[in-house]
């Protein structure tokens, strides 16, 4: 109960931080950063749902993530659609892919898998590039509006556009929060305990394969239109592979397969990088043995290295008490004894 209630605590500080960052901070360098680190927590929650509960590496969501922003750019600037129903259609056009891409792709395991939505996420970024006459090629895609005005409500501004954000960025982790502590998250989590243990009490492995993938491009989707309406500018590079580890590096770092392990990675990884600029031509040979040592002593990241060195404590804590309701009671013990023998000597 006590440990629920610290929860609780840290994820209201959480976000009343969040809310109240633009006026703690009011510099647009920083806003921008921070609603950047939103969108990219968004895809992050998509990977780990896949990775991180049902077991499978997806290599291929940095072409997901363009897929979606791709998809609001053209429906909004070439086919002239609403902002917010071309918003819809980018994620429900991104999942049908994914779908499709998912029927054949989870027919493969382990590495397999791994290898084949590695490829798959290449041929994406080569079809961005090379289709000039839809995606405007290595010239990029410009002129994608920023979102439509809902009633009174508008997101001209940076500050609307963060707390548009953060609203799809709470959303998301709300509806992760169920998912995971429902009998769906459970299931999948079996999946990734034990696949074969897992068909074997009768559980439809690739059914839910299937949904958990089709979920994760959701969330990732989400998040590239997200994106293309912020930037309002897009190249064929957010399809890249450079792309998909960077969406590694933040789920590995923060914690795979833990709850807040997207927003503790991102925001760690996002600043640092930007505090680390006149380092950028060797970001991969400082990142990359930081990464190994984590991956060695702490694999399920910085939370989830937290999450078991208070395990540990608890239990540490619990077996001393334990020795002290021992040792109370065998000082009781005794001590009753000795008074027994005084009476039958008395």
């Amino acid at each position: 109960m006590t440990v629920v209630l610290k929860q609780k605590k840290w994820l209201i500080l959480a976000v009343a931080f969040a809310l109240v960052f633009p006026f703690l901070i009011p510099n647009n360098y920083y806003l921008h950063m921070m609603t950047i680190s939103f969108i990219w927590m968004i895809a992050v929650y998509g990977l780990n749902l896949f990775a991180g509960y049902t077991g499978y590496l997806s290599l291929a969501h940095a072409g997901f993530f363009a897929i979606g922003a791709y998809t609001l750019a053209i429906l909004t600037v070439k086919a002239g659609l609403h902002f917010w129903l071309s918003f819809l259609l980018s994620c429900l056009i991104s999942c049908l892919i994914g779908l499709i891409i998912g029927l054949v792709a989870l027919r493969t395991k382990e590495h397999f898998f791994a290898i084949y939505t590695l490829c798959v996420g290449y041929i994406i970024y080569l079809v961005i590039d090379k289709w000039d006459s839809l995606t405007g090629g290595v010239r990029g895609f410009i002129g994608i509006p920023v979102p439509a005005n809902i009633g009174p409500i508008s997101f001209q501004t940076p500050v609307s556009q963060y707390y548009l954000v953060l609203f799809f960025l709470l959303l998301v982790i709300f509806v992760m929060h169920r998912i995971i502590y429902s009998l769906a998250g459970r299931t999948y989590t079996a999946i990734r305990n034990s696949e074969d243990l897992a068909l074997a009490i009768g559980i439809s492995t690739m059914k839910n394969k299937l949904t958990s993938f089709v979920l994760s491009v959701f969330f990732t989707s989400l998040a590239g239109a997200l994106y293309a309406s912020f930037i309002r500018f897009l190249g064929p590079d957010i399809s890249y592979i450079s792309v998909m580890f960077d969406l590694l590096t933040y789920l590995l770092v923060g914690g795979i397969g833990t709850m807040a392990g997207p927003v503790v990675g991102t925001l760690l990884i996002t600043f640092l990088s930007q505090q680390l600029q006149f380092l950028q031509d060797y970001r991969m040979l400082i990142f990359g043995p930081v990464l190994t040592l984590l991956v060695i002593f702490y694999p399920q990241g910085i939370v989830g290295g937290v999450i078991r060195w208070r395990a540990r404590q608890a239990e540490k804590s619990s077996n001393r008490q334990a020795q002290t309701a021992h040792s109370a009671n065998h000082f009781v013990v005794a001590r009753h004894s000795g008074n027994e023998k005084q009476v039958k000597e008395g």
